[in-house]
């Protein structure tokens, strides 16, 4: 049994979460921890971190779209009263942004969940500690 001191010397929050960001492994560093666009692998390739455990679930995609649209909206009100452009092309335009955002936003947000759980050891990470 691991007491909360041990679980936050071991296994640091803040680390874990960059790595998780940058698509890696939250032990390591090293390995990838996704397999294609979203599917996290089984463990990590380089020090075999089990990274099954993880329930992501739909985490991400609430998170991905509260960040979006926290930026959008706002973005899109500013765009507006200061140019007051056509609405078709300013729906088109913000579409556009909207969708590359939540692409390349979804990845990261999904490796710090996957790191969040490690470091907190939830959902069967550190069981075997």
């Amino acid at each position: 049994m691991t007491t909360l001191a041990q679980t936050e010397d071991d296994r640091p929050l803040w680390p874990a979460l960059v790595r998780g960001w940058r698509r890696r492994c939250p032990n390591c560093g090293a390995g990838p921890v996704l397999r294609g666009y979203l599917t996290v692998r089984e463990s990590c390739p380089v020090c075999h971190e089990a990274l099954h455990h993880q329930r992501a679930d739909d985490g991400p995609a609430y998170i991905t779209i509260l960040i979006v649209g926290h930026i959008m909206g706002p973005a899109l009100l500013w765009a507006f009263v200061q140019w007051r452009p056509d609405p078709l092309i300013l729906v088109s335009i913000f579409s556009v942004l909207a969708v590359a955002m939540t692409l390349w936003l979804l990845p990261r947000v999904k490796g710090a969940f996957v790191a969040l759980q490690w470091s907190r050891r939830m959902h069967g990470f550190g069981a075997s500690d």
